[in-house]
């Protein structure tokens, strides 16, 4: 795709799955036309994330385990040239909820429960490219 031919880049949950997401969030941004908008929906993370979730391939598959740290996304975002980088929590994930999706992978929930507890969050993830035109793209200057 030639550069800066696209006003917004959505996606749901597919960043997560990229070994590289330094390389995907500087292409996002060379496609963005200037002003254009990065909007994505992801899992992230709210600190450390225990290993042994971090290393299960079946983990990879739902979102999981390539899940970035807030503050990581948000430093990747900059690093990629992208400006106002805002990260909206959508739901937070409970231990309960890890218990259902982990149960029968092998992993013992009651003995990370601490490490996993509100660890994980669905969010809206925003971000605009400068230039022409540029505006805010946080919920509470756009309306959305």
């Amino acid at each position: 795709m030639p550069d800066n031919s696209v006003d917004v880049i959505i996606s749901n949950c597919v960043i997560n799955l990229s070994g590289d997401k330094d390389q995907v969030l500087r292409e996002a941004f060379r496609v963005l036309k200037p002003g254009g908008r990065f909007a994505v929906s992801d899992v992230v993370t709210k600190g450390a994330v225990p290993e042994q979730l971090r290393n299960d391939m079946l983990l990879w598959v739902g979102c999981i385990a390539g899940a970035l740290d807030e503050n990581d996304y948000k430093s990747k975002l900059t690093a990629a040239g992208f400006a106002q980088p805002s990260i909206e929590p959508t739901r937070i994930y409970r231990v309960e909820d890890a218990r259902e999706f982990l149960a029968g992978k092998g992993i013992d929930v009651d003995a990370m429960a601490q490490e996993v507890d509100g660890k994980f969050m669905g969010a809206f993830i925003r971000a605009v490219k400068p230039g022409a035109g540029a505006t805010c793209c946080a919920p509470s200057c756009c309306g959305q």
